[in-house]
């Protein structure tokens, strides 16, 4: 009895991580910009300066257009699993839906297309 209440309050804890990820915009507004927003897609400009974290946030599917920088970008997700990125200006990027924080090495500059359906 008590390991199947301890299991649900480890799964309920685990779900409500989960849940608390939010839009980038809320938890970065210094780093994201609403350019457009619609019932089918959201774009956004972000920028940030070397070393700068950006908090546990998510994404729908989306277009990732790096507009300029350099570097790696370091992603962890909820379960702590990290990978690195390092767009070339100029590149576009298809990304499925994601829950992450994110660590720039360099400054950059992404437009971000996120769909909606």
């Amino acid at each position: 009895m008590i390991l199947g209440v301890l299991f649900v309050a480890l799964a309920l804890c685990l779900t409500a991580a989960t849940a608390r990820a939010q839009d980038p915009v809320k938890v970065a507004p210094n780093n994201y910009k609403v350019l457009l927003e619609n019932d089918q897609v959201r774009v956004l400009e972000f920028h940030s300066k070397a070393g700068e974290k950006i908090g546990m946030h998510s994404h729908p599917a989306y277009i990732a257009y790096s507009i300029s920088g350099s570097g790696k970008i370091k992603f962890t997700s909820p379960d702590g699993k990290v990978t690195e990125r390092e767009p070339q200006a100029g590149q576009a990027t298809w990304n499925t839906a994601e829950t992450h924080t994110s660590e720039a090495s360099g400054e950059r500059r992404v437009l971000l297309i996120e769909m909606k359906k």
